[in-house]
């Protein structure tokens, strides 16, 4: 059994002849190469949907504290300056996410969450995924499928919800920035390697995004040298960094043990794991 961020590389395999499983405590399995296990007969298995909703209550979280301030306000009031920074927020405005239109990057089973928790605000939301969803799928989650241009030219804020495979490395890149709309914003909860760090941050400078909110970050553990740290010291009011704990609540881990199990138990009764995502 293994945390998400943990390499179990073909090395480490040939050192456990007898291993049957290797399951992820989470959802992620990016770190195991699923290859050398399917050679070896091995079974690799993650915790699906286990920590759907506190991802997903962790997106809507991060979209409401960037639209509101919510960090650059408490440090105001801990100085003395709380007229200043409502005065401010009156002068500029705040955008409710009623009157946003938000992008979901991916449509698995936290983007069905936060599509779910984000429908009583009332917001316009839209997905990408590289499978279009059924139109019955469509209309349960009030979701208008967009293609990855299209949606980022569209959306004011673009949340990502897809795991870290090859064909989704620095998905947003230089050319993705260029495309979303002045002023918009970016929420992370999936994989840092989602997301090219170098444009993410001449994105964030030149001021074309209003900001962005991380719950991931590439590599992890993230150091303070990690170049969207240092920006964060940089631009203190148009970034907001959180410890990758989106899925890591009470109800999140007692799912992901309750999973683990069940796998488990299987595996001993000579049956095939139910989460297998190897292709054994």
């Amino acid at each position: 059994f293994v945390d998400a961020i943990t390499a179990v590389p073909a090395a480490l395999m040939e050192q456990l002849p007898r291993l049957r499983l290797i399951h992820s405590e989470g959802v992620a399995f990016d770190r195991i190469d699923l290859s050398a296990a399917r050679e070896r007969g091995i079974y690799v298995c993650n915790n699906k949907g286990c920590n759907a909703g506190a991802v997903a209550e962790q997106a809507v979280l991060l979209m409401l504290m960037l639209l509101r301030h919510a960090l650059e306000g408490d440090e105001a009031v801990r100085a003395g300056r709380q007229m200043e920074m409502k005065e401010r927020c009156m002068v500029e405005g705040i955008t409710e996410l009623s009157a946003c239109k938000v992008g979901l990057v991916g449509f698995g089973d936290i983007a069905r969450a936060a599509a779910e928790r984000l429908a009583p605000f009332g917001c316009a939301l839209y997905y990408y995924t590289r499978h279009r969803r059924t139109p019955e799928e469509e209309r349960r989650y009030g979701v208008t499928y967009l293609p990855l241009e299209a949606l980022a030219e569209t959306c004011d804020i673009i949340s990502l919800h897809l795991p870290a495979t090859p064909e989704s490395t620095h998905l947003l890149d230089r050319a993705f920035f260029g495309r979303m709309r002045p002023g918009s914003y970016l929420v992370n909860t999936a994989r840092g390697a989602v997301i090219d760090d170098a444009a993410l941050c001449e994105a964030i400078r030149s001021g074309r995004l209003a900001g962005a909110a991380l719950d991931a970050y590439d590599p992890e553990p993230v150091t303070a040298e990690h170049p969207l740290v240092r920006l964060a010291a940089e631009c203190p009011d148009r970034l907001i960094l959180c410890p990758h704990q989106g899925g890591i609540s009470h109800a999140a881990f007692r799912e992901a043990a309750r999973m683990v199990f069940a796998d488990l138990e299987k595996l001993m009764d000579g049956k095939r794991p139910e989460r297998v995502v190897n292709g054994l």
